[in-house]
């Protein structure tokens, strides 16, 4: 059921732009943005995986290229939300990951960040001024990182440690011109990009996928996987009003993972 704030949708009149729309925390993400009302743009590198989402605006974005980037944010103009969810999950120690593997999981989970905030916060900082109201960027992290060490996950925890870190320098740079930036630190949460790892881990240990899956679950400490609507619901009360107050900060929703 949508939850009303004062009777009206909480993201009712405001412009999103939600990436890796396709799938996973992106997609319920821009699913939840078009319930609560707000105008959604989302996109994703396989445009074809957009389909389904209602009433949203899909648009094929690489935020690995800047010019993609850049020519995008000038066709949206200003904005309201910019949530920054694509990403990829590095397996294996620092002995496992090459000049290639680094460069790309900082490309692709960081610097992407870099762009697509570097290319909308201009028009989101006059939206927001025009409109007394400030503009929010929620960008996806993860309990793996800076929060937490977790075994073979050396470029990716060091790539969400750094997502933390940008978070945080925007919001204090930001603070006093109506941007809030917030950043959401997921513990193991059920998509396609997990069944793939699940598969991956099957392959590389011998183990069927369904002890490996088993495996992903007994490290919860609620003994279970989160969903990415559970995440999707975080993200839309760091998008509203109600998070007015709220800035510059990771919000755990792991299930009592870093416990």
């Amino acid at each position: 059921m949508t939850r009303r704030l004062l009777g009206k949708l909480r993201l009712q009149g405001k412009i999103a732009v939600v990436t890796a729309a396709g799938q996973g925390i992106g997609r319920a993400i821009a699913e939840a943005f078009v319930r609560e009302g707000a105008v959604v743009y989302a996109t994703d590198l396989n445009p074809a995986l957009l389909d389904g989402i209602p009433r949203a605006k899909k648009r094929k974005l690489d935020v690995r290229s800047t010019k993609a980037v850049q020519a995008f944010a000038a066709k949206v103009g200003g904005i309201d939300i910019l949530v920054n969810a694509a990403g990829f999950v590095h397996h294996g120690t620092v002995l496992d990951c090459s000049e290639a593997d680094w460069d790309f999981s900082f490309d692709l989970n960081v610097k992407s960040m870099h762009r697509m905030i570097r290319a909308f916060l201009p028009a989101m900082l006059e939206r927001a001024s025009a409109s007394g109201q400030a503009a929010s960027i929620v960008n996806i992290a993860s309990g793996a990182g800076s929060v937490r060490g977790i075994p073979n996950r050396y470029a990716y925890g060091a790539t969400k440690a750094a997502v933390i870190g940008l978070t945080k320098a925007v919001a204090a740079d930001f603070i006093k011109r109506g941007i809030r930036a917030n950043a959401i630190c997921p513990g193991t949460i059920q998509s396609p990009s997990l069944d793939g790892r699940i598969r991956d881990l099957a392959a590389l240990t011998k183990m069927t996928e369904a002890a490996a899956r088993q495996a992903f679950i007994d490290r919860q400490p609620m003994g279970r996987l989160g969903t990415a609507e559970e995440i999707a619901m975080l993200a839309v009360y760091l998008a509203s009003d109600e998070a007015s107050y709220t800035t510059g900060q990771i919000h755990l929703a792991d299930g009592g993972f870093a416990l």
